[in-house]
């Protein structure tokens, strides 16, 4: 794998990620554009971890209050916001694990088409536009219900289909229900955190049992990469959202799902 291939992909993973434009649509959609390898699931891995380490960095006093509150919790020195809050990402990261157990082979089989892309890309697209165009909500996360949770949960396990973006649907699911845009995105971040140890820890099972030669130098700046593009991503996004919304996203869902319909619909 060379240095552009490295810069691309790291660059893509990291933007892409956090915006609702569906980061597995995009690391698929590369190889076919530019008749590249598959990068393989260790530079998968990498790009992961840079992505997580983003996240984890920029939420950091988030997470230590919601871990502290949620072990007092635990121990039933009582439940506050931040407690409930833990709370309701663990109970929202529940469907999705489930159906990546139960769907892996699938999602990574027959849906990797770029006509499935494009459909989801569309369809969720369109659906982002209706809960953006008609929110009304002022609540953030920390106001979340045990159902708001667990509806937003199930509608992250859309997120298995490539195109649909698992950043784009929780963030959809958190509009309907009356969440703030910032509240919503912020959610849906916090839920990245979990989600991206999962696919990360089920990838490198998946690495236990197999012998590769490890590119350490291109592991290290893909890692890099992914994490300040990334970090960069959410401080930008979270700032733009609260001014512009999301429909400049549904613009580009839309105007890249017809063109992959257009190339590949006659195949």
């Amino acid at each position: 794998m060379d240095w552009l291939q490295i810069f691309v992909l790291s660059i893509v993973q990291g933007l892409t990620e956090f915006l609702p434009i569906s980061s597995s649509a995009h690391l698929i959609l590369v190889p076919v554009f530019t008749n590249w390898d598959d990068q393989g699931l260790v530079f998968d891995v990498a790009l992961h971890i840079g992505s997580l380490s983003a996240v984890v960095l920029y939420f950091r006093h988030e997470l230590v209050g919601m871990t502290t509150s949620w072990c007092r919790s635990v121990a039933g020195r009582g439940t506050d916001d931040e407690a409930r809050l833990a709370w309701w990402v663990i109970l929202a990261t529940i469907p999705v694990g489930l159906a990546g157990l139960a769907f892996e082979d699938t999602v990574q089989g027959v849906m990797r088409s770029p006509l499935v892309i494009a459909g989801g890309l569309i369809g969720f697209g369109l659906l982002l536009a209706y809960a953006d165009w008609r929110h009304r909500g002022t609540r953030n996360e920390y106001r979340l219900s045990w159902r708001d949770a667990l509806w937003i949960g199930f509608a992250q396990a859309l997120a298995l289909i490539p195109g649909t973006s698992r950043s784009g649907i929780t963030m959809t699911a958190g509009l309907l229900l009356g969440l703030s845009r910032e509240g919503a995105a912020r959610f849906s971040f916090l839920l990245s955190i979990p989600v991206i140890v999962l696919a990360g820890g089920l990838e490198i099972l998946h690495l236990a049992d197999a012998t590769v030669p490890v590119d350490w130098g291109a592991l290290i700046m893909g890692a890099l990469l992914s994490g300040v593009s990334a970090y960069l991503c959410i401080h930008f996004f979270l700032v733009f959202i609260k001014r512009i919304g999301m429909q400049p996203f549904v613009v580009y869902r839309l105007v890249l799902g017809v063109a992959l319909l257009w190339l590949f619909g006659g195949a």
